[in-house]
């Protein structure tokens, strides 16, 4: 009581000067419970003090809060017995505190026990206000900060993190949301390590060097500053604070780093951390600058502290206690309902229960106003968090480079609240030893690293692709192949050292000759291999268990069939062109005759003659152009120009039937050329045991005795020679490589046929989560970049040139009109604008006959007459005159077309009459 009562004088003695003193108020008992020996506990009791003081000094008020402070010495028992004191003793009507959470724990209980709100800043997820209607959580769950955390592994693709936390309630009560939040960023936790509180250097020393042993080199570090600023030290003395590690620490260090030796500062270089965000207001800055002037008088003893958000939610807080106290006008009357009649009760029990708690619990738990610290929003007894700021520590203090607010993400700095600024980035990082380049997060040659586990089939279907061998004195494993040399060439371009050793698989079946590669791919899912090298198919059931490169391969599923000659017919040779193309190419031969009669009838006497003998010449002509065979000169220009032009088309022509008779004559159409026809004819199919075919297959042909397992190349020759009907198979079904390899053997005897299926391709696949998966598929581009790919493919493939023979039988299609519509176009053309220059010539010399008075029949049989002619004759021609023109004894001008030339003479007249 006398510690009250000296409390309550200090405040009256503070208060009696200021403005809004009200010496009338009802004095409201508030308990407050501090670990008032710490730094954090003297800080809290600064602004709480200074709230009080703020509160009543700006206006006039009925009531007024009176705080009474107990110091739990940092144990769980005293804060219990300081709560029981407060409420028996003084009855309090609330409790601010305690501040660390497993006290808080013991008094939230309390508090429930008598309906009185309990206001503390414990941040621990496992106190939670729904269970307890009297605890209001003055500050951000330490959960909400997950998020934040995983965004900043998720920024710099990290795939695994190692989680280090305090060994308390206090400390694992964060790690089931760190490990949910960082599996949706796609980040692994690959282990947990708990620090005890009472754990000596030694010990903390010899947990590091086992963190040090391991690949995983991104921690999370959740403790409290008394284990955390030890912990530290010894990393760096464990030379864990080098470059290549990463180290990121929860808001509950991060938010004092201000108050942190400069030993441990040093110590931390390059440790990026979250923390919440206050604004930088004038407010603050004025606040913090009496708070720090107000705190070093009180605290003499204490060389480092500085005003965090705790601090400024602490001052929020206590506002929202006295204005919700004024709201419910708490006065000094009985505040505890006294159980009645009933005897040997407990100090607890003879509390009795809170006459205001409830109402005060309700308007505490759901409480809003714009505070020091921001908006300041108590929802159903939490405090709601909002934006996470990211430090880093470099020098003698911790600088932002960014934020991190929810369905926003993480961004350099702090936009407009739609977000339209906001980009997914960070500042400049300075990570340990003092580089600005983030870590990979991962190190192959860890000091005990095991080698990387490869699985390989000791069978496979070619030797080409993996070939695997055991020494038997030295039990060394021996393979080649195809696969081989581009996993170990991946391996080699990787920026760090791998070490790596094959682990051969048997036969997953006694009956089966080659391991079946869903076993195989299971042997990673279980974790017996981390990886696997071999002509895998990547597929997305496969995927479902493991994480597959990039394709290193193109692949997909094609047919292969034996080659076979064409069948015997008199009509072969029309195969090559369509139906259509030979009736176009039979129409130009004789439209070009005709062009080249008209052009040459009048000046070579070898298109004149009778009638039956100038229409073969018409045939003739055009005809023996396509042996390159006429032996009759053309004489008019216009008549080569034709001819010119239709030598190269036919040259065209005959060239392109020649070659399309050729591979028509050697290649063998099937009816059936894809798997889903032949399966449909009922003919059989042959595939490799154990491969990705089969679920294809499966598809496309419920029948499954149409299939057949073949195992080698031997096997499918043996199959295709023996044919459907003498017990073997009509085609093959196999991944192109394979095929490609197969017909690098029997390129004379079979082809592939059909379309192609395509697929994902071969890749590489590894456990789930893996690193090592995308730095390979990095290393596989690079490889197709500079080519070393193709030299691995010409090393186990060869140039290709037999298989180049290997036409499909698609590509052998008959010739249509469409294939040489340019050349007709060209040549129809060349031979229309001949004709037409011709007509334009004859009509202009002949224009007295076409501008007569005659009728259309008697000018055209004119003209008709004057074309018969020949060409020397001409001099010879009749002209036509008028009946008006003179007598016959007088000389007249007469034009006569000659040659274009007019010429007078005196001749008979032969009058026609129309």
């Amino acid at each position: 009581m006398l510690i009250s009562r000296l409390t309550f004088l200090t405040f009256l003695l503070l208060f009696r000067f200021t403005n809004g003193f009200n010496a009338t108020a009802a004095k409201v008992d508030v308990g407050i419970i501090l670990d008032l020996q710490t730094p954090l506990g003297k800080m809290y009791k600064a602004c709480i003090s200074m709230a009080i003081q703020d509160f009543y000094s700006k206006n006039s008020y009925k009531t007024m809060i009176v705080p009474h402070f107990r110091d739990s010495n940092s144990d769980i028992v005293s804060a219990a017995s300081a709560a029981i004191d407060l409420l028996k003793n003084t009855q309090v009507i609330a409790i601010f505190g305690p501040q660390r959470s497993i006290q808080a724990d013991f008094v939230i209980d309390i508090g429930d026990k008598v309906n009185v709100p309990i206001i503390s800043p414990a941040t621990s997820p496992s106190l939670s206000p729904q269970e307890s209607p009297y605890f209001i959580r003055s500050s951000w769950c330490s959960a909400s900060q997950a998020k934040a955390v995983a965004a900043i592994v998720n920024n710099f693709g990290w795939r695994e993190v190692v989680l280090v936390y305090e060994d308390t309630n206090y400390g694992s009560g964060l790690l089931p949301f760190l490990a949910e939040d960082l599996l949706e960023s796609n980040a692994l936790v690959s282990n947990m390590t708990a620090i005890s509180p009472s754990a000596d250097n030694d010990a903390i020393l010899e947990k590091l060097f086992e963190l040090k042993k391991m690949q995983t080199r991104v921690f999370v570090v959740h403790m409290l500053p008394p284990v955390a600023l030890r912990f530290f030290k010894m990393a760096r003395r464990a030379g864990m604070m080098e470059e290549g590690y990463a180290w990121i620490i929860a808001d509950a260090l991060t938010s004092l780093l201000d108050s942190v030796d400069s030993e441990t500062i040093e110590a931390m270089q390059g440790v990026v951390g979250v923390k919440a965000y206050s604004p930088k207001s004038s407010e603050v800055h004025n606040f913090t600058g009496r708070w720090r002037k107000r705190y070093r008088q009180e605290n003499m003893e204490f060389e480092r502290s500085e005003l965090n958000v705790f601090g400024l939610w602490a001052y929020d807080s206590i506002t929202a206690l006295a204005e919700s106290v004024e709201s419910l006008r708490a006065d000094a009357s009985p505040r505890f309902k006294k159980p009645v009649g009933r005897g040997n009760l407990t100090d607890l029990e003879a509390i009795g229960t809170s006459n205001s708690g409830p109402k005060l619990a309700h308007l505490l738990r759901n409480f809003t106003s714009k505070g020091l610290s921001g908006d300041f929003k108590i929802k159903n007894g939490e405090l709601q968090p909002s934006v996470f700021e990211i430090m880093n520590v470099i020098g003698n203090s911790a600088n932002t480079v960014g934020f991190w607010r929810e369905n926003l993400g993480i961004s350099k700095r702090l936009s407009g609240d739609d977000g339209s600024d906001i980009k997914q980035r960070l500042g400049a990082v300075v990570w340990p030893g003092q580089t600005s380049e983030a870590p990979r997060g991962w190190e192959a040659a860890a000091a005990n690293a095991r080698k990387l586990r490869v699985g390989v089939p000791m069978k496979c279907r070619a030797s080409q692709l993996v070939n695997v061998s055991i020494d038997e004195e030295t039990g060394e494993v021996n393979a080649t192949g195809f696969c081989i040399d581009v996993f170990e060439e991946a391996m080699r371009s990787l920026p760090y050292p791998v070490q790596f050793e094959y682990i051969p698989f048997q036969n997953a079946e006694q009956n089966s000759t080659y391991y079946n590669y869903d076993s195989l791919i299971q042997q990673v899912a279980l974790k017996k291999v981390d990886a696997v090298v071999a002509d895998v198919t990547m597929s997305a059931t496969r995927a479902q268990q493991v994480d597959f490169t990039i394709p290193y391969i193109e692949s997909g599923i094609s047919t292969v069939v034996p080659i076979e000659e064409s069948k015997e017919s008199a009509w072969d040779f029309m195969e090559p062109l369509s139906g259509e193309l030979w009736l176009t190419t039979g129409a130009f031969f004789v439209f070009t005759g005709f062009v080249v009669w008209v052009l040459e009838h009048r000046l070579n006497q070898e298109f004149r003659g009778p009638l039956h003998q100038q229409l073969g010449m018409i045939f003739w002509f055009a005809f023996s152009t396509l042996t390159f065979s006429q032996k009759e000169k053309v004489k008019s220009n216009l008549s080569r120009f034709v001819v010119i032009v239709w030598l190269f088309a036919v040259l065209v022509l005959t060239a392109s039937y020649t070659a399309n008779l050729t591979s028509l004559r050697t290649v063998k159409q099937l009816d059936a050329t894809d798997f889903p026809d032949i399966t449909m004819k009922g003919e059989s199919v042959g595939f490799k045991e154990g491969s990705f075919v089969r679920a294809v297959l499966d598809a496309t042909q419920p029948d499954k005795s149409k299939f057949k397992v073949l195992t080698s190349f031997e096997e499918y020759h043996e199959a295709l020679s023996l044919g459907n009907r003498r017990g073997g198979v009509t085609a093959i079904v196999d991944n192109l490589p394979s095929i490609k390899l197969f017909l690098n053997q029997y390129c004379h005897k079979y082809t592939m046929s059909g379309s192609i299926h395509r697929n994902s391709g071969f890749g590489f696949p590894f456990q789930k989560n893996s690193p090592l998966a995308p730095d390979v598929s990095r290393a596989i581009l690079e490889m197709k970049e500079n080519r070393k790919m193709d030299q691995i493919s010409r090393k186990w493939f060869g140039e290709g040139a037999c298989g180049s023979s290997n036409a499909t039988a698609a590509d052998s299609k008959r010739l249509t009109v469409n294939n040489f519509k340019g050349l007709f176009l060209i040549t129809g053309l060349s031979s229309f604008l001949a004709l037409a220059i011709f007509l334009f010539i004859f009509l202009y010399k002949n224009r007295l006959v076409w501008s007569s008075d005659a009728s259309l029949k008697h000018k055209l049989l004119q003209l008709a007459q004057i074309f018969d002619r020949e060409k020397d004759d001409s001099l010879l021609r009749s002209a036509v005159v008028n009946e008006k023109m003179v007598a016959p004894e007088k000389s007249k001008a007469i034009s006569c077309i000659c040659c274009g030339e007019v010429k007078w003479s005196t001749i008979e007249l032969v009058v026609t009459t129309p």
